[in-house]
């Protein structure tokens, strides 16, 4: 029988602990507004792990990693292969990526897959006993115990970033000192951020272009202040209650006389 819940009441590194306590087999999936995570294990090891449309496959794993080009795969005519196994070794064969490039590719992927998992505060899971990944793929084992405690240390950093980034509705520019931003080395991720930094957007809508989970963008976004490179703007303005319209530009109407009526209403 399945094993089904909520992360509001279970938590990820609750249901890996117990996972890896009970040296379970099995694949657990959970579906939020986030996306659709994969993960499967066997004797309470992480096996693989999914994604969405990072669905695990050998090739797309390898050139994110910057392992691989695809024009490699055209080259030996590879493409089409869906067996991870014949893949890899033909791969390996050609000299194109070693034995460690694989695994070590298939475990930084699945790292980040449960990296971002922890981040989901939300969303409907469901463990299935037994039940083996998507056939064709390398399973690589990796244990739990070390994922648990960063999983633990990673929900404490996220108190912390809530606390000095409480509201991510925010937009942040850039700072008057363009100069700042050649004198810091900044990472690739960091980059994406600053490009999306305009004045107008807000630090959730780069989070959701940029696809990235609150933790990601909220340790950016703090660093990125910290070093004087971004500015937080003003916040939206409050929408006023229902039935109080709200002031068109050049209307003529001033804040106070809004927020006379707002507590006006509030009063009936």
């Amino acid at each position: 029988m399945a094993l089904r819940g909520n992360l509001r009441d279970f938590h990820t590194t609750q249901l890996l602990n117990l996972i890896h306590l009970a040296r379970k087999t099995g694949t657990l999936t959970v579906e939020s507004r986030n996306g659709t995570a994969q993960l499967c294990f066997k004797d309470g090891k992480l096996i693989y792990a999914a994604l969405d449309r990072q669905d695990g496959r050998l090739a797309d794993v390898l050139i994110r990693a910057g392992k691989l080009r695809p024009e490699q795969l055209q080259t030996l005519d590879l493409s089409r292969v869906q067996d991870d196994k014949v893949l890899g070794l033909k791969l390996i064969e050609a000299g194109y990526v070693t034995q460690q490039d694989i695994l070590a590719s298939l475990r930084a992927q699945m790292l980040d897959v449960v990296y971002r998992l922890f981040a989901w505060n939300e969303g409907a899971f469901r463990f299935e006993p037994h039940l083996q990944p998507v056939q064709n793929r390398i399973p690589v084992p990796v244990d739990l115990e070390n994922i648990i405690m960063e999983g633990v240390r990673r929900l404490r950093e996220v108190e912390r970033l809530k606390e000095e980034l409480p509201d991510l509705d925010i937009p942040v520019r850039l700072t008057s000192r363009p100069e700042a931003i050649r004198k810091v080395q900044l990472s690739p991720e960091e980059w994406r951020v600053i490009s999306q930094v305009n004045g107008r957007n807000t630090i959730e809508q780069i989070m959701r272009r940029l696809n990235m989970d609150e933790i990601q963008i909220r340790r950016i976004i703090y660093g990125l202040l910290q070093a004087g490179l971004i500015e937080l703007g003003a916040p939206p303005p409050a929408a006023p209650p229902p039935g109080v319209p709200s002031p068109r530009p050049g209307s003529g109407v001033s804040r106070s006389v809004v927020e006379k009526l707002i507590d006006y209403f509030r009063r009936l």
